[in-house]
């Protein structure tokens, strides 16, 4: 093909795109129910691939039509269509206070100082992939662009850790640099603080860590699905499973309140957006939340200056249907459980109201949840 003809078959599907584009977002302001628009927007990526639009192009002009995933109310009037719990949206925790102003004050292939005294070790750093968010727009399109990153999941090692005595020293050191090497290695968290309260660096805070698996969060603007995308993964070398090790030590509560200020004033993140890998882990294939339970009781957010965000009503269960089974249960504190039962009371009014059993409703907001991660896994292939 001669680079004239190559030029004009190239303009010629930017505007096909642009016309799918707009043509798609008419469609979208004409349907209310949000499978359907996921669903168009399924439609609307084959129609791309078959024009011929390079993936890239076509992912582009997709993504302009994000319009398509909003979730938005169906009509109460209506019978025929399935109630959305996303007229109120999630509960935002309490502000813990105004973010000071924080910066940078030295970096080098070492360390990182900053200027609230935190020290980020470096040694350990490596790299990953990009982030590629999954989020889908609460209410109508928020004003401004969506939060990247948007929040912090805090997990726990999971590791036998020594006491914390000086006789043992030589095996903590041992059990936090074997620690650190498989986080390393596998890329899991941007964040670990050891037992003496290091802080060590493992990704930029751009990259994608393994650290959430299937996870869901919202927050008042936003649905977060695969938080790998879009939160921010911090480790504690701790245990939750044994509850006479479960507690961290005064160094990394020292530690993890600065990187907690950091985090939060670098980026601007929301108190209510820092919150546990138990709270937001879900198994899309049985339905139920806490696939992953670290953090399910316990967790210092005063120490860290944060408001109890166990408090918060859980989205996987409001918002798509997932279930709590007696094992998360048995593994989670009053204050979670407390937030579960609060969430379960509000789906069944909301099933009420739309004069539907609980179940069908269930069933419906899990169709959801499958529609949009096909919607997503269609995009980004």
């Amino acid at each position: 093909m001669r680079e004239g003809q190559s030029g004009f078959m190239h303009a010629t599907t930017r505007r096909t795109l642009d016309e799918l584009s707009e043509l798609l977002e008419r469609q979208a302001g004409r349907t209310r129910d949000p499978v359907e628009r996921l669903r168009l927007l399924r439609r609307g990526l084959r129609q791309a691939q078959a024009r011929g639009a390079p993936r890239r192009a076509r992912t582009r002009t997709l993504l302009a039509s994000m319009a398509l995933l909003l979730l938005v109310s169906a009509p109460t009037g209506s019978s025929s269509r399935l109630p959305s719990p996303l007229s109120r949206p999630s509960p935002s925790a309490p502000a813990s206070g105004a973010l000071p102003r924080l910066w940078l004050v030295e970096k080098t292939a070492e360390h990182e100082l900053y200027s609230n005294g935190l020290r980020v070790e470096r040694l350990l750093a490596t790299r990953a992939g990009p982030r590629r968010p999954r989020r889908l727009a609460l209410h109508g399109a928020p004003a401004g662009p969506p939060p990247d990153p948007a929040g912090i999941v805090f997990h726990a090692s999971e590791s036998d850790p020594a006491p914390l005595e000086p006789e043992w020293n030589h095996v903590l050191r041992r059990q936090g640099a074997s620690l650190l090497q498989w986080v390393r290695e596998h890329a899991l968290y941007h964040y670990v603080v050891d037992r003496f309260g290091r802080v060590h660096r493992i990704l930029e805070d751009d990259q994608r860590a393994n650290h959430a698996g299937h996870s869901l969060w919202a927050d008042a603007n936003w649905i977060y699905l695969e938080l790998n995308e879009s939160f921010l993964g911090v480790c504690f070398e701790a245990s939750t499973t044994d509850p006479a090790r479960s507690g961290l030590s005064a160094a990394q509560l020292r530690s993890g309140r600065l990187l907690v200020e950091m985090l939060r004033a670098v980026h601007r993140l929301p108190a209510g957006n820092c919150v546990t890998h138990a709270q937001v882990s879900v198994n899309p294939r049985n339905g139920r939340i806490g696939y992953h339970t670290d953090w399910a009781a316990g967790f210092p957010f005063a120490d860290l200056g944060l408001p109890d965000n166990y408090a918060q009503l859980l989205p996987a269960l409001r918002f798509f249907g997932f279930e709590a089974d007696s094992g998360f249960l048995a593994r989670a504190g009053e204050p979670l459980r407390a937030a579960v039962e609060a969430t379960l009371q509000e789906l069944a009014e909301q099933a009420r109201g739309g004069g539907l059993p609980l179940e069908q409703l269930r069933r419906g907001l899990q169709d959801r949840y499958r529609a949009a991660a096909r919607a997503f896994d269609d995009l980004q292939e």
